[in-house]
């Protein structure tokens, strides 16, 4: 008796092994699809930015500096020990 009750299995776990059995012939889980096409939007995206980055890098002119102040090259030329025009 106490072997023969180990024997068997509530319906509730022939279900699951049913279900589980039935993936492959039923295709591909839902879930999956999902997972693969949100991915695949990701990975495009981040491959488009870096081509674009690249793209960008490659033709657009370099950005302009600030113009620097008089007073500022006065100092910078006074730290270097070079006199100022004009002084």
């Amino acid at each position: 008796m106490a072997d023969g009750g180990f024997d068997r299995v509530p319906p509730s776990f022939d279900r699951v092994k049913n279900a589980a059995g039935g993936v492959e012939a039923q295709g591909l889980n839902p879930g999956l699809i999902v997972l693969l096409v949100v991915g695949g939007l990701l990975l495009s995206f981040l491959i488009g930015n870096y081509v674009l980055y690249v793209y960008a890098q490659k033709t657009l002119p370099p950005k302009k500096k600030k113009p620097i102040s008089k007073k500022k090259m006065k100092k910078e030329r006074l730290k270097q020990g070079v006199s100022a025009p004009g002084e």
